[in-house]
């Protein structure tokens, strides 16, 4: 899967790009098919405590598919964002 990481406003550790990149490869699991993946990263407002955004657009033949969520950390935004789109892809399956 071909994979494009955007780190919006602050420069993204590698450590945290291998993280998300781990979490994404998961989901070839449940759909060999994916061809790409768009992954963008953003701080919202620096004085909340939720202020960290991660959106995932996956491109799959027929469909895409989009997850946003927003978290205390990055790794628990990705985490969040991959299982919701675990379930897209799951319930595309079975249709």
């Amino acid at each position: 899967m071909d994979t494009q990481m955007h780190a919006i406003h602050f420069k993204a550790d590698q450590k945290l790009l291998s993280f998300i990149q781990e979490r994404l490869n998961k989901l070839e699991q449940f759909n060999d098919q994916i061809v790409s993946a768009e992954v963008y990263l953003r701080l919202d407002k620096d004085r909340e405590k939720e202020n960290k955004i991660a959106e995932i657009k996956l491109h799959v033949p027929g469909k895409d598919m989009f997850a946003k969520k927003q978290c205390k950390s990055f790794e628990e935004a990705t985490n969040v964002a991959v299982e919701a789109l675990r379930r897209q892809i799951i319930k595309e399956k079975t249709k």
